[in-house]
């Protein structure tokens, strides 16, 4: 921690959290004991966030696509979020963490969703940092979802299609409430996005970690914030430092031009 610049810190950290059903396997276990341990994960991270300052947190807990697994391991992977949002009820409140989800919410089972919306309502008041769990979640799908909202509002005459740009997409992005993402952590070794957060990382710096995620710890989230805090964030810009030496290059042209 010494190490970083609390100044520096990204205002928006996501975790694509992969490894759970490997941890698992490696063991001998069933795969849904691996997403129980990666529920511990989940609250060592949220803990490490709140104690830095991070005021958002965007975790990627279920895709649209994870529906296809075996019915088996997505009935455990439902009870066991039902669990960790009840259990976790009170850490959020004591801690000034507002919960949010993204995703089509309508997929959820009822069992879920009721706890999660409960807990959506209770924290919509908090303000030291914000989670959101993106569940039957895509990057894609979120998207989609967004221009048919605004297809509709046009269709029903509340906005011309000279009013659709880029402003008025993003404000129908759901992921984009807490603003961009800063920083996209990867674990367990791929390095892709997988259908994540397409427009809000844009520009984020991106980290991958080898850590499967039931074994990410407090250090490996530091690691990752020391990463970032060494990369030249340009936007499409040039840097400062070639800003300077572009500067240095043409000067002297510039002052023969003026002598001449």
């Amino acid at each position: 921690m010494s190490d970083l610049d609390p100044s520096r810190l990204p205002a928006h950290v996501a975790v694509i959290m992969d490894g759970n059903g490997r941890w698992a396997e490696t063991r001998g276990w069933p795969r849904p004991f691996g997403h129980r341990q990666g529920s511990e994960a989940v609250r060592r991270i949220v803990r490490a966030s709140r104690r830095l300052g991070i005021r958002a947190l965007t975790l990627y807990a279920f895709s649209e696509q994870n529906w296809q697994r075996p019915e088996g391991e997505v009935d455990a992977l439902m009870e066991l979020l039902r669990e960790f949002l009840l259990s976790e009820r009170d850490e959020l409140l004591d801690n000034g963490i507002r919960l949010r989800m993204i995703g089509r919410r309508e997929r959820l089972p009822s069992r879920v969703r009721e706890v999660l919306e409960a807990l959506e309502r209770e924290t919509e008041g908090l303000s030291d940092m914000t989670l959101t769990l993106a569940l039957s979640y895509g990057g894609r799908e979120e998207l989609t979802d967004a221009v048919r909202l605004l297809a509709a509002q046009v269709a029903e005459g509340r906005l011309a299609p000279s009013d659709l740009d880029e402003a008025r997409l993003e404000a129908a992005i759901p992921s984009m409430d807490v603003g961009p993402c800063d920083l996209l952590i990867r674990t367990g070794g791929e390095q892709r996005i997988s259908n994540f957060l397409l427009w809000s990382a844009a520009y984020a710096e991106l980290v991958f970690s080898e850590r499967l995620w039931p074994d990410f710890q407090d250090a490996d989230l530091l690691d990752a914030l020391g990463v970032y805090q060494a990369r030249d964030r340009r936007f499409g810009r040039v840097s400062s430092a070639a800003s300077m030496a572009t500067s240095d290059v043409l000067m002297p042209d510039a002052a023969s031009r003026a002598h001449a």
